[in-house]
């Protein structure tokens, strides 16, 4: 009851492997091939793009074409869509059932919401064809896991002949970090490879971040994955458990993603932790967009996407210059076409060729950079409360997507609710509520609120808001 198509995974394989080793000419010409398809795709089924296509050629360029935002796309969705089966209210009444994380809609579609970090969460949907793209590029573009001098140390001879069998270590056992309840796209994509691969999933575990941080220490130190995946603040506080001596895992790799890994804070938790850690840059818009190479510098997938770093007028910015936000087209979805898709991510296209050797371009990421929330515990410690599991509960318990979460000091946090006056005022007891039954699960000693949902939450000039800001 999941998406996959064999046909579709092994074509997908095929064209994936041709692209790794693609000059940059080859590239550009596939690039162009699937910028038509997809455009022949959206004149003949999305009656959004049929308005934003007309009196274009067929051989248009993709900066002839008008930009979309989050925004319309998912006021417009019944239009921009391109089956008509497909609309938005029975898919929101689908991703509102935990029960249903990753399973096929209408017995064909794999859907997932994005986290709302800039509003109300958008549904995305891919067919059998997209999700054999992703699979490919996840699988084939990073390498093995185990393929370091750490991970060749660990395996006795008797296992060497396991481990060329087994190159993309599928049996060793893994650990996924995150958030569970939702239809978010690295839980739906967790339940998926789980119902696709019995064999495979009971060596696949999902860890849920909003437990008592002891509760989800004890929880991994009983499983000892050898490979685990979170995101980069959560992987910084198991270092610190790590350090602390009270986690101690025999990994080989860590894997990262969601928001923005630093220099330092890779360095530290490769040091803690005792393995490699391996960063990616994915959106629910399209999950596998770059992949780390043995240099360390993410590759984008050129060749399925096409990604324009723009200024705030949309300007295009040049090579090496760090642009405001970007646009996104999608070449391997065609069933909800993204042509020239605004995400508000800041990003570096590097000139030059990577010394890996791979024609594929190197982008720099500057997204989210948001550190725990360190507040005073009831025996005296710190305790630190991560800004994913905070969002996570007022989405969840609250139903408020449009707020910031200020904290003031070791006791306080100071709440804003945008929309307005009086449905905030509506709403901030509920949020109140969770947000105090959270801290006091997670050991913070008597939580202060301050109600400021009288004053707009603020926007930057991306229009993303920063929704949990700490201390500095």
């Amino acid at each position: 009851m999941t998406v996959f198509d064999p046909w579709l995974a092994a074509r997908a394989s095929v064209e994936v492997l041709a692209g790794s080793v693609a000059s940059d000419a080859a590239l550009e010409r596939l690039r162009q091939a699937r910028w038509r398809h997809l455009l022949r795709a959206a004149r003949a089924g999305s009656r959004l793009y049929r308005e934003r296509l007309r009196g274009l050629p067929d051989d248009t360029l993709p900066a002839a074409v008008a930009p979309v935002s989050k925004g319309e796309l998912m006021a417009r969705f019944d239009e921009a869509v391109t089956d008509p089966r497909l609309a938005l209210a029975p898919l929101r009444a689908f991703t509102a059932d935990p029960r249903r994380i990753g399973q096929a809609f209408l017995g064909r579609y794999l859907v997932w919401e994005s986290s709302g970090t800039s509003g109300e969460p958008a549904v995305f949907v891919q067919d059998a064809a997209a999700m054999a793209v992703y699979d490919a590029l996840e699988l084939l573009r990073p390498g093995p896991a185990w393929a370091t001098p750490r991970a060749l140390a660990a395996v006795a001879v008797p296992q060497v002949a396991a481990r060329l069998l087994d190159p993309w270590g599928l049996t060793l056992r893994h650990a996924f970090v995150g958030v569970l309840d939702g239809h978010f796209a690295s839980q739906v994509s967790v339940q998926r490879l789980r119902a696709l691969n019995p064999w495979a999933a009971g060596r696949l575990r999902s860890f849920s971040i909003l437990q008592p941080w002891p509760a989800l220490l004890a929880q991994l130190q009983e499983w000892a994955p050898q490979v685990l995946a979170t995101y980069p603040t959560v992987a910084a506080l198991l270092a610190d458990a790590a350090q602390q001596g009270t986690l101690a895992l025999p990994l080989l790799e860590l894997r990262t993603g969601g928001e923005t890994l630093g220099l330092a804070a890779r360095r530290r938790i490769a040091a803690q932790l005792q393995c490699r850690v391996r960063d990616h840059y994915g959106a629910s818009e399209f999950l596998p967009m770059a992949w780390e190479c043995a240099r360390g510098r993410l590759h984008l997938n050129a060749d399925w996407l096409v990604l324009e770093p723009v200024d705030e007028r949309l300007r295009p910015v040049p090579p090496g210059v760090l642009s405001d936000r970007c646009l996104l087209t999608n070449l391997a979805n065609h069933v909800q076409p993204l042509i020239r898709y605004e995400l508000g991510d800041r990003v570096r296209v590097h000139p030059g060729r990577c010394g890996c050797g791979s024609s594929l371009p190197v982008v720099e990421v500057q997204g989210r950079d948001e550190p725990p929330l360190v507040l005073a515990g009831g025996d005296g410690q710190p305790v630190s409360l991560l800004p994913l599991a905070l969002s996570t509960v007022l989405e969840e318990e609250a139903g408020v997507f449009d707020f910031q979460l200020r904290q003031i000091d070791a006791h306080t946090l100071a709440l804003r609710l945008g929309g307005p006056a009086a449905r905030a005022r509506v709403l901030a007891p509920r949020c109140h509520a969770a947000l105090r039954a959270y801290a006091r699960a997670q050991g913070v000693a008597h939580l202060r609120l301050v109600d400021e949902c009288g004053q707009p939450v603020p926007r930057g000039r991306s229009g993303k808001t920063r929704r949990v800001v700490g201390l500095r």
